[in-house]
């Protein structure tokens, strides 16, 4: 891979762009396992598809030196989006459903053209990004992969030069807290390359390379489900986080501590010793997973029902009396009512903008899996767009007070200037404060529950520890994954 400092400059702005974005829209990215991506030779990163621009947007972002993607070819005629892709270097991808003006031939000598485009940057000791599922989608699990990922790879291996080390495959897994909205956290996780060896890849020329093709996508298949953790419906992917958090929760009251505050890398890494234990005792102990399957739900919809969580039930009382109880509202209350003008700024600038891009991401979005992307650059135009207004505005405001007194300096471009600098900082302020918020009214509304529901606590309490010990008792003698991540998070 080309060193990062020798970049064209285009690519690095293009990038540093991408990266500003991307990490607006969300809280945190944490990256993990970029040494499995080499500096002495190309490769192949492929990764599955479950939220629109933003899989590329978020790989671009975080892998090491310069990367080559392939796309289909409508999103390169895109405005703005299509101008920035075409600027990073993308190889435009012709799909039969996208080309009802070319005819088959036509289409299959185009994407010949592209693929030896990629492959030859490969087998150059770049990188390229694919989604061999061929298209985005919201479901839980992996679409269709194709063979395209596998045909592309087989072709730069052939491309690479004698004495050159042959290029490598690395499975990329992307873990969204909550893939459509906006601050939360994404993981970012660069697997361990795939042992390309044991396939045979170098068999004699007797092989077709259908069949070499055939089962370095099934490699990749494997691999993805590895990276990725998928499930047969969103109901069990919720269940498998729930009884992680139960998990989590009661070993921590075990050790006399409170729960660690949970991040994007831990809830991902007891998420994968969950989906592990599940593949291997649904197998070997049916009944006792369907037993807790519908025992953790229905524990679950006990917690629900008082507005509690994990948690909540071990936190201690802290409103005992009506004195508390007024100082807990006023504490929470504060935090809305005691704003200071900065956030006065920032919140009337800046929430129209927001309301108008929620109701345009409905509209927009033609699946879940395009809200984000809708969110992101419609957010690049709105908020900009009120900033400008609101300085356009203050600066008309005023000329007319100039007008009507004299006596106050003429100076609308400074003012105008000054105010939409104060909406971009009122409006960082007022979404920090605005986390700030939610969190302070959460933590009232979960103290009223437990002072008003504190004689069922006692009994939610042992439910979890008898789910806890069945969850063990089945675990036993297996090796879960101590992490999902390969290498240390950085």
């Amino acid at each position: 891979m080309p060193d990062a400092a020798a970049l064209p400059l285009q690519y690095r702005l293009l990038r540093g762009i991408v990266r500003a974005v991307v990490r607006l829209f969300f809280r945190k990215v944490a990256v993990a396992g970029t040494h499995h991506v080499p500096t002495d030779r190309g490769g192949l990163l492929v990764a599955w598809h479950p939220n629109g621009l933003i899989d590329p947007a978020l790989i671009l972002s975080t892998v090491p030196g310069r990367i080559v993607f392939g796309a289909r070819d409508g999103l390169l005629r895109w405005p703005v989006v299509g101008a920035m892709m075409r600027g990073l270097g993308t190889v435009p991808i012709y799909r039969s459903i996208d080309q009802e003006g070319m005819s088959p031939d036509e289409r299959r000598a185009a994407n010949a053209r592209s693929l030896g485009a990629l492959a030859e940057e490969i087998a150059g000791g770049s990188f390229s990004a694919l989604f061999p599922e061929g298209t985005s989608h919201d479901q839980p699990h992996l679409a269709e992969i194709r063979a395209g990922a596998a045909r592309l790879y087989l072709q730069a291996r052939e491309q690479t030069p004698p004495g050159q080390p042959p290029p490598v495959v690395v499975p990329v897994g992307l873990h969204y807290e909550d893939k459509d909205t906006f601050r939360t956290d994404v993981l970012v996780a660069f697997h361990r390359p795939l042992d390309l060896d044991a396939l045979g890849l170098d068999a004699p020329a007797a092989e077709s390379g259908a069949d070499a093709a055939h089962r370095l996508t099934e490699a990749i298949e494997d691999a993805l489900e590895r990276a990725v953790h998928p499930t047969a419906s969103w109901e069990l992917r919720a269940l498998m986080h729930r009884a992680r958090t139960l998990i989590a929760c009661e070993a921590a009251r075990r050790r006399g501590e409170h729960v660690a505050p949970e991040t994007v890398v831990s809830r991902t890494t007891g998420f994968a010793q969950i989906w592990e234990g599940y593949q291997i005792r649904t197998e070997t102990h049916p009944e006792e997973i369907e037993a807790l399957r519908r025992d953790i739900t229905t524990y679950h919809e006990s917690l629900r029902q008082l507005g509690l969580d994990d948690a909540d039930l071990d936190r201690p009382p802290r409103l005992g009396s009506s004195v508390l109880v007024a100082g807990a509202v006023l504490q929470a209350s504060a935090v809305v009512l005691l704003l200071p003008p900065l956030l006065v700024i920032g919140f009337l600038v800046n929430t129209p903008p927001y309301w108008l891009l929620k109701g345009l991401a409905r509209l927009a979005s033609k699946a879940e899996k395009d809200t984000a992307t809708v969110k992101i650059f419609g957010g690049l135009v709105l908020f900009p767009l009120a900033w400008a207004i609101a300085g356009v505005l203050a600066g008309l405001g005023v000329v007319k007070m100039h007008t009507l007194m004299p006596g106050l300096p003429d100076t609308p471009v400074i003012v105008g200037l000054g105010v939409a600098a104060l909406s971009i900082a009122g409006g960082v302020a007022a979404l920090l404060y605005s986390e700030i918020a939610v969190g302070a009214w959460r933590g009232l509304r979960v103290r009223i529950a437990r002072w008003r529901h504190h004689h069922q606590l006692d009994g939610l309490r042992q439910r979890r520890a008898d789910l806890h010990d069945r969850f063990l008792n089945l675990a036993d003698g297996l090796h879960l994954p101590t992490s999902v991540i390969p290498g240390p998070p950085r």
